[in-house]
């Protein structure tokens, strides 16, 4: 695996790493692997309450790792319909699983095409590659 990590082709990504899968009416979120590995090992993920309203690129929860201490950023806005109750006891599954066992969030957007406004798996792969130059 490159430095850049695996990019899902049927997710939708923000500026700040998060990444966005459709279920049904709502989103499920985390954060992508690129920003897991550049993270370092998850010790700890403070996540909103069910119920709790997000707005767009706007702080949502705190990641800490042995590296530091970073915020999430809501990908659209919001109400949490659900959170990851075992990532408390399971931090490290944002690193091991970050597409699958180590989802953050559930939102149900304000907008129905909310995720049009987010990056495209290529234009993710495209700003991580500028960056790195």
């Amino acid at each position: 695996m490159s430095e850049i990590g695996e990019i899902p082709r049927d997710l939708r990504y923000s500026k700040e790493h998060e990444w966005t899968r459709v279920l049904g009416e709502e989103l499920e979120v985390g954060i992508t692997a690129y920003a897991a590995h550049a993270l370092g090992d998850v010790v700890f993920v403070e996540l909103p309450r069910s119920g709790a309203r997000l707005e767009q690129n706007k702080p949502f929860g705190v990641v800490e790792s042995v590296k530091s201490v970073s915020d999430l950023f809501a990908p659209v806005s919001g109400e949490v319909t659900a959170i990851n109750t075992t990532l408390e006891a399971s931090p490290e599954l944002v690193n091991e699983a970050p597409y699958g066992a180590g989802w953050m969030i559930r939102i149900r957007p304000d907008q129905p095409a909310a995720t049009q406004s987010l990056l495209s798996p290529d234009d993710y792969r495209a700003m991580l590659e500028s960056s790195a130059h």
